[in-house]
Parts: C-alpha cells; structure tokens; sequence
C-alpha cells in the first residue's frame, strides 16, 4: 500500500471516529434507573467505552450538580438518609467533556423516584444485590459461582459457594429477581457440569478450573475430594430438588438429573471403611494423606447429617459420636457475657459456624441431648454482639451497631479469621457475620444492616452488595477491602431470605432423606 493511501486511510479512520463519537451522543444505551431506600442505581449500556459524568438535579432539573463519574456501565449515587417523603431526582449521565447545560446533554437524561424507606425494601435491596453475585457474576460456561472476585489464580470455581448460590437463587426465582425459567437454565447449567466433571468416589472438589473443568488444588495435598463443600453443594441441590420437584417436565428432568448425583456419593469411602471416623479428603494421588478428621462444633455438623441420610451410601451414628461429638472443642457450656454457650470453642468461634450448616438445615426446634441448635446459634451471635459493646481491645467503631465476627478477607493481612479471643481480633468487620445471622438477633442484625448501609453505603456497598470487609480503624480510603466471596455472600442471600419466609429451610427439609438422618444420629424436629 502506498504512503497516500495509508495517510487517507489514517484520515478516513480518524474522521470515521470522530463521526462515531459524535454520533454515540446518543449513548448510554439503554439508560435505567432505580431507587432503593438511600441511593439510586443507574445503569446503561456502555457500548462506546466512554467516561461518564454523573449529574443529580433535585429541583425538577434546573440545577444539576455533580455526583461522580464512571468508566463502567453502572453508578451508585448515594445521597445519604432515606427521604421522608416521596422525592424524584433528575439524573444527566453523559460522556465526559459534555457540558451539563448543553442541549445535548438532555439526551441523556433520566427521572428517578424515591420513596421512603422501609426495613423491608432494605433488606429486600440486601437481597437483590447479593444473588447478583450468583446470577449476574456466575461463572458463563458452567454457571458454577466463582470463588472470589479479585481471583489471582485464573477463573476458579468454587462447588460450596456453589451450593449456597443455588439457594440465593431459587430464592431469587421466588422474588422475582428473575423468572423461575432463568434460575432453572443456570441450575441445570451447573449439574451439567457436576455430571461432566471428575468426581472422588462421588465426591467433588473443593475448587475447580473453569477453564480445564479439572480440579484446582486448594493446597498441595488436597487436590481431590472435599466432602465438607461437597456437603454444602449438596444443601442447594437437594434444596432445589424440592422446589423444582412438582414443576415441569423440563423441571422434573432436572429433579432426576439431582436425585442421581446426591445418590452416586460415597460418603461412607470417606471413613476409611471404619466405625469411627468421617475424613475431610481423598486424592487420587495421595489417599487419605491429609488425615482430617471432621470433628468439634463447627460448620460442618451438615456433612455428618447428608452422611447419615444417604439412602446408597450412609454412615453409621458410631461415625458421628466417635468423631464429631468426641472432641476438645465440642461441648462448651460457659458463659461469655452473662450469655450460656453449649456448644463450640471460645466465644463461639467464627460466625459462619452458625450459618453454613443452617442455611438448609432448619435450627427452630432443632435438638438432641446436647443443645436446642437454635438456641445455641443465638447465643453465639449474641456473644459477638456483647463482645463489640465491650470492646475489650478498643478497636475503632466497634458497637451495637457495628459487630460480626468471622473468617473473611482483611485489609490488613487477607483471608484470615476474626474472632473474638484470637490474636486475628484487629478491628476487622465482615457484614456477612452480623448480616446472615439475622435469623437469630432480628434487632442487632438490622441495627448493622443500617449502619452498613446509611452510615457506610457509599463505600461499602457495591454492585454484588456489601464488600467483604472493612476496618474502621484504618486511614480513609484503605478500610475497605474491595473483593466479593461466594462463601461469604450466599449465607447472607439465603438467611434473609430464611428470616423473611423460610422458604429455603422448608424445601430442604421437605427433603424426606433429611429426616432419617437426624433421626439416627439422635436428633428431634418439631413437627
């Protein structure tokens, strides 16, 4: 080619640009808006790439004043508390180096209304962004929910994570977040993969590669099975069995489809072929290397209960009493705060032992010789809640208003645990702790739930709802930890969703498998 014809064509692309520039004034596609009890949500189609201006008129749009600026296709615009009566704002979003007052600049213009607040539209809005994380951000090809957001190691997938997903979204499906039909496409899309997928004698792993569909090892001998997340996967599909159960035949095909990897798990493999013991891992290349016994109070008491109601492969009581209940850190029975704890260790331990086994499995009237679990789980949130009053270490912004503790990231030293009576104590709030244990401390969870969003929201809530974790104590602008984790995000979708209906408790325990097991292991439900 020669040198005119690459300066005419230099020339032609160059004015060809300027043409799509000046044409894309019609940008952002698609331009939506919607309220929620202190911020607006709006969101378009960003086709150009461009830098938007965020302008907010609250005179009808006379004046427009600047609220931010983005180079996504969604913007949070906090305006602080909740109105006290209905208000519609006037919103200009356009590409940067516009001016507001410019008559294109109306193009781009949008009216919100917002109504007052209510607990119920906080918590609904809580909801809503959360199983975003599982329908919106769900790994495309598999539909499996990915691990975290800010992963360093390629695009992992996480089967726990997974299984309380599919709980947000069936409940997602009942609220009408989207239809019944798009829950059921991305479960299905997920069973394809369970079904496809290498399993360790029924067993799956604890992560894997979306773009290999091979295991990922979580560490250098667990590269195999993981019954634990194994156990919680299990908890969402045998939750969306029952809700899919009496559906269509596209629906019942599905059911079907469930039914037969819940009953190609292996559970009793996993003790070794003895009486006495139920064995987090097994590796093709290494065995039972790894040795860990699934024992104490912890957030694993579901894996013994799907064990002992496997109608192919259960476990024996002997498994669950020689092993979970034979522990150091089972049985407590102090008091912290004035508060009876009869179960766990040391103030409880983290708080997602009170909500990983019990997103399912329902804890009111749930009892056996040792606790009513209910009860116990209560306690346990209620000791954080007093521990956060005390602040015995004096961490910054700690109270009735701010508390939860539990394993999650940390601005200061990552992924670590945060309980009270551990040296990780530092001043780390996560919201899934105080957020997803709702179901037992109504009152305190909210008063949280308000702060997090009223006093923190523009900060703190992004588009798959609460980041993971934020330090008050820390300087401006390093407090938040800016990530998202499945195991973190579904317990809060799901438990809110148990507070406010109980639906996702009532389809696993219409599960009739679900009541042989505890039956055996010595358990008792109310009626």
């Amino acid at each position: 080619m020669s040198k005119k014809l690459i300066i005419l064509s230099l020339v032609i692309l160059i004015i060809g640009s300027c043409f799509a520039q000046k044409s894309n004034y019609v940008v952002p596609f698609e331009l939506k808006g919607q309220a929620y009890p202190a911020h607006t949500e709006l969101s378009w189609v960003n086709r150009a790439g461009f830098d938007y201006e965020i302008y907010r008129s609250v005179d009808g749009g006379t004046k427009f004043i600047k609220s931010g600026e983005t180079s996504a296709d969604i913007y949070l615009d906090f305006f602080g508390k909740p109105v006290e009566q209905a208000q519609t704002f006037v919103y200009r979003v356009i590409p940067k180096g516009l001016s507001v007052e410019s008559a294109d600049a109306a193009k781009f213009e949008i009216k919100v209304t917002v109504l007052p607040a209510t607990d119920d539209a906080l918590l609904d809005m809580t909801q809503r962004y959360t199983t975003r994380y599982f329908y919106d951000y769900a790994q495309p090809q598999t539909g499996l929910a990915r691990e975290r957001s800010n992963d360093v190691n390629g695009d992992i997938i996480t089967t726990g994570g997974t299984g309380f997903g599919i709980m947000a979204l069936v409940a997602g499906a009942e609220r009408k977040y989207f239809s019944r039909n798009d829950a059921l496409r991305t479960i299905a899309k997920i069973v394809t993969f369970l079904e496809k997928t290498e399993r360790f004698h029924g067993a799956w792993s604890h992560w894997y590669d979306a773009n290999t569909g091979k295991a990922f090892s979580f560490s250098q001998y667990d590269d195999g099975g993981d019954l634990v997340e194994t156990a919680f996967l299990t908890e969402g599909l045998l939750t969306a069995r029952e809700y899919f159960r009496n559906g269509n035949a596209e629906e019942q095909t599905l059911v079907n489809r469930i039914t037969k990897l819940w009953e190609t798990i292996e559970w009793n493999w996993y003790t070794q072929g003895s009486t006495d013991a139920l064995y987090w891992h097994w590796s093709k290349n290494y065995g039972f290397k790894m040795n860990h016994r699934i024992k104490g109070f912890d957030e694993t008491m579901i894996t013994y209960v799907l064990a002992a109601s496997s109608p192919t492969f259960p476990i024996e009581r002997s498994v669950y009493e020689k092993c979970y209940t034979n522990s150091s850190y089972y049985l407590n029975g102090k008091s912290y705060y004035g508060i009876k704890l009869d179960l766990g260790m040391e103030y409880g331990g983290p708080l997602f032992f009170t909500h990983y086994s019990f997103l399912g499995l329902n804890p009111n009237g749930l009892s056996d010789k040792y606790t009513n679990y209910f009860e116990r789980n209560r306690a346990h949130a209620l000791i954080h809640l007093a521990y956060a009053i005390d602040n015995p270490q004096k961490q910054v912004g700690y109270g009735a208003n701010c508390w939860g503790f539990t394993s999650s990231d940390d601005p200061i030293v990552g992924y670590t645990s945060h309980h009270p009576g551990t040296n990780d104590e530092n001043g780390t709030i996560s919201p899934t702790a105080a957020l997803s244990s709702i179901v037992y401390t109504p009152k305190a969870s909210m008063e949280a739930l308000h702060h997090f969003y009223y006093d923190k929201g523009s900060v703190l809530l992004g588009k798959y709802g609460f980041y993971d974790a934020f330090n008050p104590g820390l300087v401006e602008g390093q407090q938040v930890v800016h990530s998202y984790l499945a195991i973190d995000q579904g317990p809060i979708a799901v438990m809110i969703e148990n507070y406010r209906s109980g639906l996702l408790w009532n389809l696993f325990m219409a599960n009739p498998e679900i009541h042989t097991g505890l039956q055996k292991l010595g358990f008792k439900t109310e009626k």
